[in-house]
């Protein structure tokens, strides 16, 4: 029986912030995910913005870790190695409804301490990016964009550098309290914990209920996402959203990614399926309509991928009203900290939410800082982004460096070794896929994936009827065809 002080249940972007802000103190973490990766869930299926923190109600927990989360992270992402960039934000608008919404919002956003917006014109809207639709805007300079899968994985392997241990492909079927301990049996085995903190996403209100809390009423809302070409990329700096609605919410919009590429997207609708992740060709025509409408290269000859991502949402039954996210702990549920209805902007608040969630503990008992504790983490080097003197250095040092494995994103065999060693012992394809973009290209995977599988064989010395793809029986090969001589 494996025995911890903290027992994480969830390791998408919250359960790893939490991770990571616990690793700064001499304790035994223990983080169990039912998948057999980090951010494999909603927080990997996300526009991957940095919210401002204008569309939440002022005094709310989402208003205050917005601002706070957006505020401090270019020293976040500096730390732990990933790609950010502050590009501010655009938010248009067509009426008059459109105008007073963002007034409105506008106003909401400086109660809350969001600096530096302000309205412009049409004109002034095509200076900061000739791409962008509407007839005037609000500009928003804080809102940045990052990769939420390098982010979630990021605060993973910085956890795991200090000490916390990831225990992946273990779903957490049942929760008992013996004398001062938690028993949490997974499909695996049993974990023995002081502490158990609710960080499981979509799946919270079961775990919830597991330690005694209520079981929370959530809510799907399910949108889809098309991503474009980086041929598109060239055309959007900035990400464009529409005017927010009534109620503060946003539909499509057109954001650009860190590593180049176009999100349009999402739009929204509710769902009953905890993994719904199908997409329709009903709700993929509509994107491309209300795409267009952001982001005038909107053209179906740029589009490589979809996807689907869903916010649970805690509402009030009898009302219907969305509720703030909830992060409790009391003395009827003594050792817990019970964290529900994380969604977004779930990504901007995952450390401010992690810190509470710590002083939850550090109010019960005392915790001693781990006088090593390193904040940094290196990350993998990317060819990609080596200028020519750098590369011929790095082939030199290491020549893996000088084969590329991944053409449409330039992935050497040394970054998919690199991946294939991480930090958390990830061993799939799309576990490395996550790590270096290699298969993220305009072949998504032609090339390169069955390159990948063969590094993953010989690097970690497994049949090929052990590789799988992302998921507990995802196997990719059941034998072989033929023998060959």
């Amino acid at each position: 029986m494996k025995e911890y002080d903290v027992l994480i249940i969830g390791a998408g972007v919250v359960g790893c912030a939490v991770a990571r802000e616990l690793s700064r103190y001499c304790l035994r973490i223990g983080v169990a995910e039912k998948e057999l990766d980090v951010a494999c869930g909603n927080s990997s299926r996300n526009t991957g913005m940095l919210h401002a923190g204008f569309t939440y109600k002022p005094g709310s927990l989402k208003a205050e870790c917005a601002v706070e989360g957006n505020q401090e992270f270019d020293r976040v992402a500096e730390e732990l190695n990933i790609p950010f960039k502050r590009t501010g934000k655009l938010v248009v608008g067509f009426t008059d409804h459109d105008r007073e919404n963002i007034l409105k919002f506008k106003a909401i956003g400086e109660q809350n301490g969001v600096r530096g917006m302000r309205m412009v014109t049409k004109e002034e809207m095509k200076e900061i990016d000739e791409h962008a639709g509407g007839e005037f805007a609000m500009y928003v300079p804080s809102s940045g964009i990052l990769d939420p899968m390098q982010y979630t994985i990021a605060l993973a392997e910085n956890a795991a550098m200090n000490g916390a241990e990831f225990l992946l492909g273990r779903r957490v079927t049942g929760i008992r309290r013996e004398g001062e301990r938690y028993l949490a049996e997974t499909d695996k085995e049993t974990i023995s914990s002081r502490w158990v903190i609710n960080c499981a996403g979509m799946y919270a209100p079961e775990i919830s209920e597991m330690l005694g809390y209520p079981k929370y009423p959530t809510k799907g809302f399910k949108g889809e996402y098309f991503v474009l070409d980086k041929k598109a990329g060239k055309f959007l700096g900035i990400p464009v959203y529409p005017a927010p609605n009534d109620k503060g919410g946003f539909m499509t919009h057109a954001t650009p990614t860190v590593d180049g590429n176009v999100l349009v997207g999402p739009d929204s609708y509710i769902t009953e399926g905890r993994e719904d992740y199908a997409v329709t060709k009903e709700h993929m025509d509509g994107l491309i309509e209300d795409g267009k409408k952001m982001f005038d290269h909107m053209d179906r000859s740029y589009f490589i991928r979809n996807f689907a991502g869903i916010r649970w949402k805690r509402y009030d039954p009898e009302t219907g009203e969305i509720l703030d996210f909830l992060l409790e702990a009391d003395d009827a549920h003594p050792c817990t900290v019970n964290l529900v209805g994380i969604e977004s902007p779930g990504i901007t608040c995952a450390l401010p939410l992690a810190r509470r969630a710590v002083k939850k503990l550090a109010e019960k008992e005392e915790l001693k800082p781990r006088e090593d504790f390193d904040p940094r983490r290196p990350g993998i080097r990317r060819f990609s982004e080596m200028t020519r003197e750098e590369r011929t250095e790095a082939v030199k040092a290491d020549p893996d460096y000088g084969e590329i494995v991944c053409r449409c994103e330039t992935v050497t065999r040394a970054e998919i070794r690199q991946a294939i060693h991480n930090p958390l012992g990830v061993c799939t394809v799309t576990g490395i896929k996550n790590r270096t973009r290699a298969t993220m290209g305009r072949c998504q995977g032609g090339y390169c994936e069955t390159r990948i599988t063969r590094m993953i064989e010989e690097e970690l010395g497994i049949a090929p009827e052990e590789v799988r793809y992302s998921k507990e029986g995802g196997y990719l090969f059941t034998g072989k065809v033929r023998d060959v001589e």
